[in-house]
């Protein structure tokens, strides 16, 4: 039996077991540390967050980005010097090393209940007992790929999460589906990787800005910096999760939806604008294979249809959350978790409607807005997770300690002799 078990080795997972090792609470991680960075993005992207924002937590935040850097010899500042995948992925590795040398490869098969917790099975033929889980699992399991294409083989359709290396598809042609910072860094990577790549989105491109540019105190203080970017909107959704968990469902599932749309790193706007043939306004409908070629039938708004061929299409539009792509928890758990438009409902400490089950990460957006889809909410996540589970474990302890009777002493007379 071991107080906590953590599914998940990404900066969600890697902080929470780094908090729960220094409060000194019994736990047991498992995953491929940093495995959807290494193993599912493009090489050579760069992060959209700047480098203040892209630290993993740790209580006495010492082991940040920078001092990596500073080790590794590698070009960092807070602002203006774009983060390497590399870079990045490296940083997880150390981070791994040093705070949480208690990580273990191995993965987890099933999660069922029991009378005193949960029983956790791995792929190594070992069963843990676990009091509480936390399921820090990324993104990769929930990769949407639209309905209209979702049945073709992946000889030609494939999600950008299967891309790490561009260069695959050299002197092809590919479509590249979606607006965000998945599609816009294929698309510029494939395109410098000599790949005939042609991009298709629903709306117009966006780019962030480049953070390094001055500006003056007004702005500052009109448009105040955070994690998430500038502005007062982005500053509440980066630093008051708490507060955003409080609002009411439907408009935290408004937010989640509209707030920090699909966008490009500012970094990628050269190899992309005026690079990539791009068609703005257009949303897939059907595709079929013909003369080993995918034929995609696209639609825009009023109805109008524009057929594109290609030798391989990537879907790059998004993630989302569907507990039953956890294959790995039991029906019964998934059965008695509450979810609202897929996603867990969770209370303000990130635990779910079954108790001692705890969502961080992508599950956790719809409950703590949208920083839960960036590595800089992992700190909140992190400090609020494991001081429930604490707060638990104490509460643990008291249920399962035994009462001590006391044998009354019979009183006792001084006698004067």
């Amino acid at each position: 039996m071991t107080n906590t078990v953590i599914v998940g080795a990404g900066p969600y997972g890697l902080s929470i077991a780094a908090h729960l090792r220094n409060r000194e609470i019994p736990f047991r991680i498992f995953g491929r540390a940093m495995d959807s960075w290494i193993s599912h993005m493009p090489k050579g992207m760069m992060l959209k967050s700047d480098g203040f924002a892209s630290n993993i937590s740790d209580p006495e935040s010492d082991y940040t980005l920078r001092r990596f850097c500073a080790e590794k010899g590698i070009p960092y500042d807070d602002k203006g010097i774009p983060v390497s995948l590399e870079t990045f992925a490296g940083y997880g590795l150390a981070f791994r090393d040093k705070k949480v040398p208690e990580l273990e490869d191995k993965t987890v098969i099933s999660i069922t209940r029991q009378p005193s917790g949960f029983a956790v099975a791995l792929d190594t033929g070992e069963v843990v007992q676990a009091q509480q889980i936390v399921l820090a699992v990324g993104v990769t399991h929930f990769d949407y790929v639209p309905e209209c294409l979702s049945e073709l083989p992946s000889e030609f359709v494939t999600h950008s999460s299967r891309h790490p290396d561009v260069t695959t598809y050299r002197d092809r042609s590919v479509i590249i589906l979606g607006a965000g910072a998945s599609a816009l860094d294929l698309a510029g990577l494939m395109h410098e990787a000599g790949v005939n790549v042609h991009l298709v989105t629903r709306k117009p491109l966006k780019f962030h800005s480049k953070s390094d540019k001055p500006r003056p105190w007004w702005d500052r203080l009109r448009r105040p910096p955070s994690g998430l970017g500038p502005g007062w909107k982005s500053y509440f959704f980066a630093n008051k999760p708490n507060l955003f968990h409080h609002l009411p469902e439907q408009l935290r599932l408004w937010l989640v939806r509209r707030v920090l749309g699909p966008s490009g790193g500012a970094f990628i706007k050269d190899k992309v604008v005026g690079k990539v043939p791009t068609l703005v306004g257009f949303t897939p409908h059907s595709a079929v294979i013909k003369d080993g070629q995918v034929i995609l039938t696209l639609v825009d708004a009023n109805g109008e249809r524009r057929d594109l061929k290609a030798d391989h299409v990537v879907a790059a539009t998004g993630y989302k959350v569907n507990l039953e792509r956890l294959k790995f928890l039991s029906p019964e758990i998934c059965s008695r978790i509450r979810t609202v438009a897929g996603s867990p409902v969770l209370s303000s400490t990130f635990e779910s409607s079954v108790p001692g089950i705890y969502f961080v990460g992508l599950a956790a957006a719809n409950s703590f807005g949208p920083v839960m889809r960036f590595a800089f909410g992992a700190d909140f996540s992190a400090r609020t997770v494991s001081r429930a589970v604490a707060k638990a474990a104490v509460r643990a302890r008291h249920a399962f300690q035994p009462s001590v009777a006391v044998e009354e002493v019979p009183s006792c007379k001084l006698v004067n002799q």
